[in-house]
């Protein structure tokens, strides 16, 4: 038999495995903490659904989806209900390989032997205050699964100081013309600025055809011009290097003259064309 002394170690040094084990699993499901916690929730029985009683403390809420093999959070939504479950049947009801981004990841989670974690980040709230609140969490997850940004992440998300000081100290654009706004916050990082105005947009033809420029836009600041040629349906053929974008059309153009670019680089987009949560990349400054 153990001396008490020993045997009082002993049962200490359980007692803090124990404590470390308790908190190990809620530490590990920030993003990229060890999975080894995580992995441990395989051996909990799959929670598919919320009693009817908790349904409506939860209100609108926020959540997300965590890979237990790394911790990390892989795709962030918002919801009423069971709405959070519902990616994980989604994934079961569907065969074959067309799956989006987020479907493949649960379906490479449940292949593993695990399933994923269901985290309420936020709840008890309205719809306004959920849109935020999850905007704001799709800023602070990169790589997200996600296939729309948050709402108003284009114009209000994350940011450097010397973004927040640079935009906002701007002088207001002044338009002299008829110009098309287009927000290429998400797409011009991937390639070139031209490139990512130009191609693709749900527009109409008659009045892209109005435009006399063509005005990129990257968190309310005016970052490039061109002049729009043709306007046309954005397909491989007319567009080499692009996938086809059925419904969707792309111009055909130049950058702008030097004088049309110093009217406009640099300058800010007006409030009046700005509308916080429009999820719209397109703007006009004409209205007939």
């Amino acid at each position: 038999m153990l001396p008490v002394v020993e045997r009082g170690e002993a049962r200490a040094a359980k007692v803090g495995r124990s404590a470390a084990a308790r908190a190990a699993p809620a530490e590990s499901l920030d993003h990229g903490a060890a999975s080894e916690p995580l992995a441990t929730l395989a051996s909990v029985p799959e929670l598919d659904a919320f009693l009817p009683d908790v349904i409506p403390k939860l209100k609108t809420y926020v959540y997300r989806l965590i890979d237990p093999r790394n911790g990390e959070t892989f795709y962030v939504g918002k919801g009423q209900g069971n709405r959070v479950f519902a990616h994980i049947r989604d994934e079961l009801s569907q065969d074959g390989d067309e799956l989006s981004d987020k479907l493949k990841r649960i379906r490479e989670v449940r292949l593993a032997g695990f399933e994923v974690a269901h985290v309420i980040h936020r709840h008890g709230m309205d719809d306004a205050t959920a849109f935020e609140v999850e905007a704001a969490l799709m800023d602070a997850y990169p790589g997200l699964s996600n296939v729309a940004g948050g709402t108003g992440s284009s114009e209000y998300g994350a940011m450097h100081a010397r973004e927040i000081i640079r935009r906002y100290s701007a002088p207001p654009a002044d338009f002299r013309h008829n110009a098309i706004l287009i927000s290429v916050n998400r797409s011009a990082a991937e390639t070139s600025l031209y490139e990512a105005t130009r191609y693709a947009w749900k527009i109409s033809r008659k009045k892209a055809m109005q435009a006399e420029v063509i005005l990129a836009t990257q968190r309310g600041l005016i970052v490039g011009v061109f002049v729009a040629e043709d306007w046309l349906p954005a397909t491989a053929q007319d567009f080499p290097g692009h996938e086809d974008a059925p419904g969707r059309l792309a111009f055909i153009g130049r950058e702008a003259p030097a004088e049309l670019r110093d009217q406009y680089v640099g300058k800010r987009v007006p409030d009046e064309y700005r509308k916080k949560g429009a999820a719209n990349p397109i703007r006009y400054t004409w209205t007939r």
